[in-house]
C-alpha cells in the first residue's frame, strides 16, 4: 500500500536537480524507502528513463557485496547514463566510510543524489564537517493521523479511526497487519531492530536489559518532566543500579536512533532555556502500547504526545513552557512566529477549564493562542485563546 507522503515528496519536488545533497532521515520503517519509489515514479512521469534511476537499498540482499565506500562507488559509476542521473541510496550507513562516497559521487555534473539513514549519526562527524553547507536534511516520520486517514477513504468515522490510529500504530507497514498478533510482530521486529542494531551493536552495549528499562520508564512517562538523576534513582531503588552519566548516554543513543524526542523548556518569563527537567515524547504510540499494554489511563499525556509530533511534522521549533509556576505544553516558533498550545482529553468540567486556561492567560503578549481537547463543539474562544477539537486540527490542511 503506497500511502502518499506528499508534505515530505514536495520537499523532494523543490530540491529536484538542485546541486545540493537530498539527506532524508528517520526512524527505521517510517517510511523513508517508500518516499523514494513515490518519488521515482514521479520522475518516470515526468520524462526521467528508468536507466537514469539508479536505487541501491542497502538492507537488501542483492546488495550484501557493499561493505566498503569503494565498492559502492563502482557498483553506482558502472551503470551511470551519459543523461542525468538520480541516485537513491538507502541505508547508507551500513556500508564503512559512507561519506567518502558521498563525497565522490557528489563532485560528478551528472548525478542528483538522495540518501538515506536510519539514525542521527548520518550528519554526524567526519560527514557532517565534510559535507557542509551542501545538503539538506528532509526529517521523516511514522504517519500523521491526516496521512493514515487517507489509506481508509470509505471510512468517514474519524473518531473511531483516531482510535485506530493511537492503538495499531503509526507505522505504515502496520496497516497492513491483518490482526493485533501480526501488528504486535511487526512492532516487535521494528523495536528489536532500533534497539539492537542501531544502539546496542553500534555503540557495544552489554548491558541491554538496563537499555530496555530505562525506554520503558520514557514510555511510561510521556509528558512528564524528566531527569537522568531521576531515571539513574528510579531504577536503582528497584535493584537495577546505574549512573547518571550512564543513563544520560542512553539517552543520547535513543535520541539519535529517533525513537525519542527530547523537549526542553523554556522559561517565557525570564526568556531562558532551562538546563533541567526535560520531557520526552515517542515516534509511534503503537509502540507504547506494545511495549507497556493497552491502558488508555493516560489519554492525556497520549494526546499530548500526537500534537508534539505534529507541530514537528509541520516544522516548528517546539519547546514546553514555564510561566511562573505553571506550565504550557508546548511553545512554538516557525518562520519569526510564535504560538502556544495546551492540550487536554476534556474541559467541560469547569475547574478543568480553567485550570487548562491558566498558562495561557498567564503570557501576556499577543502571539495566537490554542487549546486543543477531544470535546465536539464549534471552535471556541477565550479572550483570543482559540479551543479546537484535535482530530480537526490534526485533519487541516498546513
Amino acid at each position: 500500500m503506497l500511502i502518499e507522503r506528499n508534505d515530505f515528496l514536495n520537499q523532494l519536488f523543490k530540491l529536484k536537480d538542485k546541486h545540493i545533497i537530498k539527506v532524508v532521515t528517520g526512524i527505521r520503517r517510517c517510511g523513508k524507502s517508500t518516499l523514494f519509489e513515490l518519488f521515482q515514479k514521479y520522475l518516470e512521469e515526468n520524462g526521467v528513463k528508468k536507466n537514469q534511476i539508479i536505487s541501491i537499498n542497502l538492507e537488501e540482499g542483492e546488495y550484501r557485496h557493499l561493505k566498503t565506500s569503494e565498492q559502492l562507488y563502482e557498483e553506482v559509476v558502472s551503470r551511470l547514463t551519459k543523461k542525468k542521473n538520480y541516485i537513491f541510496l538507502d541505508e547508507i550507513q551500513l556500508i564503512n566510510d559512507f561519506q567518502k562516497v558521498v563525497d565522490w559521487l557528489f563532485t560528478k555534473k551528472n548525478i542528483d543524489l538522495y540518501i538515506t539513514g536510519s539514525n542521527a549519526y548520518l550528519l554526524s562527524g567526519e560527514l557532517a564537517t565534510l559535507l557542509s553547507g551542501r545538503y539538506v536534511e528532509i526529517k521523516t516520520m511514522p504517519l500523521s493521523f491526516k496521512e493514515y486517514a487517507s489509506a481508509f477513504p470509505n471510512n468517514k468515522n474519524n473518531n473511531e479511526l483516531f482510535l485506530n490510529y493511537l492503538a495499531n500504530s503509526s507505522f505504515p507497514g502496520a496497516i497492513e497487519m491483518p490482526d493485533k498478533q501480526s501488528r504486535n510482530a511487526y512492532l516487535d521486529g521494528i523495536f528489536n531492530s532500533i534497539v539492537l542494531k542501531d544502539i546496542v551493536a553500534r555503540h557495544h552495549i552489554s548491558n541491554t536489559s538496563m537499555l530496555e528499562s530505562i525506554i520503558e520508564f520514557l514510555f511510561d512517562n510521556i509528558g512528564n518532566i524528566c531527569s537522568s538523576t531521576n531515571i539513574a534513582n528510579t531504577l536503582s531503588s528497584s535493584g537495577r543500579k546505574i549512573s547518571v552519566p550512564t543513563v544520560e548516554t542512553y539517552l543520547e543513543y535513543l535520541a539519535n536512533s529517533f525513537i525519542i524526542y527530547k523537549a526542553r523548556r523554556y522559561d517565557l518569563k525570564g526568556k531562558q532555556y532551562l538546563t533541567s527537567g526535560n520531557k520526552y515524547y515517542i515516534a509511534d504510540i503503537g509502540l507504547r502500547y506494545y511495549l507497556l499494554g493497552n491502558n488508555n489511563s493516560d489519554l492525556g499525556h497520549i494526546l499530548e504526545n500526537v500534537v508534539y509530533l505534529e507541530l514537528i511534522r509541520r516544522g516548528y521549533d517546539v519547546y514546553v513552557g514555564k510561566v511562573g509556576t505553571s506550565e504550557v505544553d508546548f511553545v512554538t516558533y516557525k518562520n519569526g512566529n510564535t504560538e502556544y498550545y495546551q492540550v487536554s482529553q476534556s474541559v467541560l468540567d469547569e475547574k478543568t477549564l480553567k485550570r487548562e486556561l491558566a498558562p495561557l492567560q498567564a503570557i501576556k503578549d499577543h502571539n495566537q493562542k490554542y487549546l486543543l481537547t477531544m470535546d465536539y463543539f464549534p471552535p471556541t474562544s477565550y479572550n483570543g485563546i482559540k479551543q479546537i477539537n484535535i482530530i480537526n486540527w490534526l485533519l487541516k490542511a498546513l
